[in-house]
């Protein structure tokens, strides 16, 4: 089955900006098509030309014509996505449906875009990197309630590498807490109920 293209707008000042993220996206492995856009008032137009399903938006571009962005909302019902690299209102920022820091990691970037644009949770489990062999045994620790200090002991490794392990266990598996990390060993097959430690 094809998958569907993901038609997104970028409206961005910034030319060293506009080509990141074009660059980002184009290298995301995801069936992307990005177009430039000066003006937000210029989207019902690249909409009827391209169908946009995303716009990505600098809120600088929505500041003191609140008024008009909300009437291109209207009319153009997409997901508008404020990608964020200064201090806006949350006022600003509510007109958006999510918003995206110019310092966060490409795949929460991504994991962004493909929420709003309805990928299926199946593409996403397709895509997921699994974790490495010593990932997965700081993950069955962390499942036992053990501290970073104790994981580090018992696993002979230092406890800068615990905490360099569990943030990429957070990344590859979109999981910050403790109770969504056991359900994740469960349904993984990496632990069993029985080796759980209580």
């Amino acid at each position: 089955m094809k998958a569907k293209n993901i038609n997104i707008a970028i409206i961005e000042p910034s030319p060293i900006v506009y080509e990141g993220l074009s660059t980002l996206l184009l290298k995301a492995g995801q069936h992307y098509q990005v177009f430039k856009v000066d003006d937000f008032e210029e989207i019902p137009q690249a909409f009827s030309d391209y169908g946009i399903d995303i716009v990505l938006i600098n809120p600088s571009q929505v500041q003191n014509r609140a008024r008009s962005f909300k009437n291109v909302r209207k009319f153009v019902p997409v997901h508008y996505i404020a990608l964020v690299y200064s201090f806006f209102s949350s006022e600003l920022l509510a007109f958006f449906d999510a918003s995206i820091s110019i310092t966060d990691k490409a795949e929460e970037f991504v994991q962004t875009i493909n929420r709003l644009a309805g990928a299926s949770p199946e593409e996403d489990i397709l895509q997921q990197e699994p974790l490495s062999e010593r990932e997965t045994e700081v993950l069955v620790q962390l499942v036992n309630g053990l501290s970073n200090k104790e994981i580090a002991d018992k696993l002979n490794i230092s406890i800068h590498t615990v905490i360099s392990h569990r943030k990429n266990i957070t990344q590859k598996t979109g999981i910050k807490s403790q109770p969504g990390l056991t359900i994740y060993a469960l349904s993984n097959k990496i632990i069993s109920i029985d080796n759980l430690s209580v």
